[in-house]
């Protein structure tokens, strides 16, 4: 589930707890603080991962997004629903002008997740990251409020 995130699997879950009661007592619009949306599946509510997203210090009308989905619900269609989802609220809720999004190289499944939904590549960072034990290259890709098509 973390082959391409910062974090290692599994996380603990005490750690998991704690990072949720934290959340509820934060604004989701945060500049320069990552905020966590659970994504789970109805009726029963079970998590499945999460998506992600960070105003800019700088600059909060720009935000960065990310997401996560266990490797069991990969492939159902349920990353791209749940990341359709956050750029409509980010940019009709919260008036986001600019989204952005990093992404492995390697990953394969975000990439075309991020491009289905519009998503422009702006750039390939050779080695910009160093992550588990070695430098991966980094996809940035882009959206602006004005080329969403939220249908």
């Amino acid at each position: 589930m973390a082959r391409f995130q910062s974090w290692d699997a599994p996380y603990p879950r005490d750690e998991g707890e704690r990072f949720i009661r934290q959340l509820a007592n934060e604004d989701p619009d945060t500049a320069g603080e990552w905020f966590q949306f659970a994504v789970a599946l109805r009726p029963a509510g079970k998590l499945i991962g999460d998506c992600a997203a960070m105003p800019h210090a700088d600059d909060p009308r720009q935000c960065e997004i990310g997401f996560t989905i266990a490797p069991e619900h990969q492939g159902h269609g349920y990353a791209t629903e749940a990341v359709h989802l956050l750029l409509t609220y980010l940019f009709t809720a919260r008036g986001k002008h600019r989204i952005i999004a990093y992404c492995d190289s390697r990953n394969a499944a975000s990439v075309a997740l991020l491009e289905r939904l519009g998503m422009r590549r702006e750039g390939h960072l050779r080695e910009s990251t160093w992550a588990k034990g070695e430098w991966t290259d980094d996809l940035v890709y882009a959206l602006l409020h004005d080329e969403w098509q939220p249908g």
